[in-house]
């Protein structure tokens, strides 16, 4: 059996974690298997569908560097097909027109819930006869059967059982001829040729339904596997305090698309003890086996622990590319600083993630203009300006600005002068970042560059002497 997997997200908002760790599901089990995804966009809700959300989806999904091999399909351009199968399911007797009102449906649901039972349609029009004197506009509900069983195996959680008395007959059709979620979904599965589909465990429950149409249409199953919901690291449903952000913007705070689609393999699957996993390792070793069935935690300190190790690892032409599309979006122009590059090749072990990196280095490319009163009150004193003054003579003096000369002079000053090596670091940094979180002294001031740092020493010499 060729292997043909399919992530249909809806357009009614940004992709999250939960539908793109489902895309990275269905991508590499297509990899694996040398098969194929197809991208389907489940649009129907025209209410609540928005071009901008499937702009976004396109997006994240090329972030994420998960490249379908078919589509984007459209549902909305497929309805004729669907008005096409509801038609042949009406004539089949496997459907039939509901002419109930919205009050009646309204009070069975009451009544029943008042009794304690679940909300379900009870069959009303199910025998009925449709006669010219009907003038509502029905829906179409798929003729459920009201004995047995519907039992599938799930790849993930095992054999499934639910018994047909569980299930009501649901709409396949609105009143304005609209195909509903359950229709349509089997319908695309069947014509694209679905073989297995992978999706959350939120659509256990509509899985004897589809069972139901697939089998009424003579359609072959596909294999199913329904992947654990994600939480938070407290075991409460994920949310916006956990970092349940949409995945455009993880990439805006600095997260690299190969850390998050790390973290997200690792989220309900596992191999051994194994945190870090390459493309190629995720391909080469995922197996739907080894999916839990257990809800699965996000962790946003695991996720920004993985993307140290790949900022750490990465092309450094690569994140100064993507860090100065940080520092632009700021307005900090980067011609007036060092080569950002440089500024990589020093920060990439001392930060998390991008943003981070960019919020640490902003001093090198703007005026510093404030000084940290914390940092002051621990390291400035009254000999401060004096010290920072010999400080200027001897950097003044060198011929090379490189860290090494830069180091050489700083230590042979602490040494004439007889103090402690952070009595003039300390300062010294304050003066050129407005802070003590720099690098080491020596890569700080080559990285402020020497007018800079001279200038700055300046200024700061004359704030500390007046504030003493």
């Amino acid at each position: 059996m060729s292997v043909v997997t399919r992530f249909p997200p809806s357009p009614t908002g940004h992709l999250h974690l939960g539908g793109a760790r489902t895309a990275l599901f269905n991508w590499l089990y297509a990899r694996k298997n040398g098969g194929e995804m197809v991208l389907r966009i489940e649009d129907t809700d025209q209410a609540r569908s928005d071009q901008e959300y499937i702009e976004s989806i396109l997006d994240s999904m090329k972030w994420l560097g998960l490249a379908w091999d078919s589509g984007p399909f459209y549902q909305t351009r497929r309805l004729e097909r669907y008005h096409a199968v509801v038609e042949k399911l009406l004539e089949q007797g496997d459907a039939y027109y509901c002419f109930c009102s919205r009050e009646r449906l309204d009070t069975l649901r009451e009544a029943q819930r008042e009794r304690g039972e679940k909300p379900r349609y009870d069959g009303h029009c199910r025998d009925r006869v449709p006669s010219d004197a009907d003038t509502s506009s029905p829906v179409v509900r798929f003729r459920t059967p009201l004995e047995g069983e519907t039992m599938f195996e799930d790849s993930v959680r095992g054999t499934v059982r639910v018994s047909n008395q569980e299930l009501d007959d649901l709409v396949i059709a609105r009143a304005d001829g609209s195909p509903t979620y359950n229709l349509t979904v089997v319908v695309d599965d069947a014509d694209m040729r679905i073989s297995h589909v992978i999706r959350g465990e939120d659509h256990v429950s509509n899985t004897p339904r589809q069972i139901h149409i697939f089998r009424a249409l003579g359609y072959e199953l596909p294999v199913f596997a329904h992947v654990p919901m994600i939480q938070g690291p407290d075991g409460q449903r994920l949310s916006k305090r956990h970092g349940a952000l949409s995945v455009l913007e993880y990439r805006d705070m600095g997260i690299l698309p190969e850390a998050l689609l790390n973290h997200l393999i690792r989220l309900g699957w596992s191999h051994g003890d194994q945190e870090i996993f390459s493309i190629d390792e995720m391909i080469e070793l995922f197996d739907l086996n080894q999916v839990s069935a257990a809800p699965a935690n996000f962790d946003m300190e695991k996720l920004l622990w993985i993307n140290q190790h790949y900022i750490v690892r990465s092309d450094p032409t690569r994140l100064a590319r993507e860090v100065s599309r940080i520092m632009n979006a700021r307005g900090i122009t980067l011609l007036n600083g060092p080569r950002l590059s440089e500024v990589v090749e020093v920060m990439r072990k001392r930060v998390r993630s991008l943003v981070e990196m960019a919020d640490s280095i902003t001093y090198l490319y703007n005026s510093v203009d404030e000084y940290d009163s914390e940092a002051i009150t621990g390291y400035v004193d009254n000999r401060t300006s004096s010290l920072l003054a010999v400080v200027r003579r001897g950097l003044q003096q060198l011929e090379d600005w490189t860290s090494q000369e830069i180091n050489q002079v700083i230590r042979q000053i602490v040494a004439d002068e007889g103090v402690r090596f952070p009595e003039i670091a300390q300062p010294l940094r304050i003066a050129v970042s407005g802070s003590v979180a720099t690098p080491s002294i020596d890569q700080t001031l080559y990285l402020v560059g020497r007018k800079n740092t001279l200038d700055r020493i300046d200024k700061a010499a004359e704030f500390f002497a007046r504030n003493r």
